[in-house]
């Protein structure tokens, strides 16, 4: 019997091909693919809902040392909002077509990506554990699902690894689900430890990304939470003149002093910035630095909650303009903060948000959506 690759503290994730940060460079992404190999990287990440080609072309970088490494793919979100992603036959069939893109007899992890509130966990679950006694798949695990449904596949089922978003600039599953996990002994892949680029001190104030760059909306580079990373990168930075390092090895390495934490995925297309994040692995951070760390983050929390929730009323509080785009990021940057903030129960501000991102991505976004929204996020997020 074989045995089965080792995970490495650092993986690649293949996010970038689905064209999230921008233009896709599938040659210079090769070359990324083959330079982790060389790195020690035995951990690849991807998704059926990143696009056939991302899994296409991570089958073909690694079919020549399939047995080395480790792959890790998820059942994608429903295109069509009344399909059942997560039923038996879904979930079935979404494997058979991963594993012929990816050109394996198996995949290592296959994680649930997104939740299918009309499935029931037992049902994905029954297919989940079938395809394991087939041997289509070795493990499976849960990503971007919320906590209590998470906690139901931790308890109704054999879930091995919980992916979610964890880095120096983004905190709040540290307190939440790694928690979770350890207490189910569920092992951890934290993703976009990089804070998506925040945390290399390259991305400042006067930066603009390239038009489809997903980082034109994401909270994360928006009022406060932007205001915070920047401080966050600059005590990195203060800290990693200690070791040698640079500001966003540290943020990796912290990520992987978390207890529960096997791997940090980055999701870098290019080489240089690959070779750069491999050195957060490899070596620890002294027990004084860590509390140092701690201490600065407590301060930063403390700042944050004050003034996100003035900020949250302020938005919710202004008349809606003539620049949609605005109003959007802005109600997008209320979503992130009642969520880290469990301001209003997921349930209740979930699908005005689901509502308005499946408006925007048809173009068909109006005033009148966006005011319809602020007003019921008015009637149930508690300030």
């Amino acid at each position: 019997m074989k045995k089965e690759a080792s995970i490495s503290e650092l993986g690649l994730g293949c996010y970038a091909l689905s064209g999230v940060y921008g233009e896709v460079d599938k040659d210079r992404f090769r070359e990324t693919i083959k330079r982790a190999k060389n790195l020690g990287i035995t951990l690849f990440d991807t998704a059926e809902t990143y696009g056939e080609e991302a899994e296409t072309l991570l089958g073909e970088m690694i079919k020549p040392f399939r047995d080395e490494v480790v792959i890790s793919t998820k059942i994608g979100a429903a295109a069509d909002p009344n399909t059942s992603p997560l039923r038996y036959e879904n979930v079935k069939a979404s494997c058979e077509r991963s594993l012929e893109r990816l050109q394996t007899e198996n995949i290592d992890i296959y994680f649930v990506h997104f939740d299918d509130p009309r499935t029931e966990v037992e049902e994905t679950i029954e297919a989940l554990e079938e395809l394991k006694s087939e041997g289509k798949i070795k493990h499976y695990g849960v990503s971007h699902l919320p906590e209590k449904r998470i906690e139901e596949y931790f308890k109704k089922g054999d879930v091995s690894f919980c992916m979610m978003e964890l880095s120096a600039a983004n905190r709040g599953s540290r307190k939440s689900l790694l928690p979770l996990c350890r207490n189910h002994g569920v092992k951890a892949i934290a993703f976009s430890v990089t804070g998506r680029g925040l945390l290399t001190g390259e991305i400042n104030v006067s930066n603009s990304f390239e038009k489809g760059d997903i980082r034109n909306m994401d909270a994360l580079f928006k009022k406060e939470r932007f205001r915070s990373g920047i401080r966050v990168t600059e005590k990195l930075g203060e800290v990693g003149e200690r070791y040698d390092k640079t500001p966003v090895q540290v943020g990796i390495r912290w990520v992987l002093e978390q207890e529960g934490v096997v791997s940090a995925l980055t999701g870098t297309s290019s080489p240089e910035h690959l070779e750069e994040n491999v050195g957060g692995a490899g070596w620890r951070l002294k027990e004084e630095d860590l509390e140092e760390l701690e201490s600065f983050f407590e301060k930063e929390d403390r700042i944050l909650k004050k003034k996100e929730k003035e900020i949250v009323r302020e938005i919710l509080s202004e008349k809606t303009s003539k620049n949609i785009s605005k109003d959007f990021e802005d109600l997008v940057y209320v979503m992130e903060v009642t969520d880290d903030r469990n301001l209003a129960n997921q349930e209740d501000y979930e699908p005005i948000f689901r509502k308005l991102l499946t408006l925007r991505k048809k173009d068909e976004l109006e005033r009148f959506d966006i005011e319809e929204a602020r007003e019921k996020l008015k009637a149930i997020i508690e300030l």
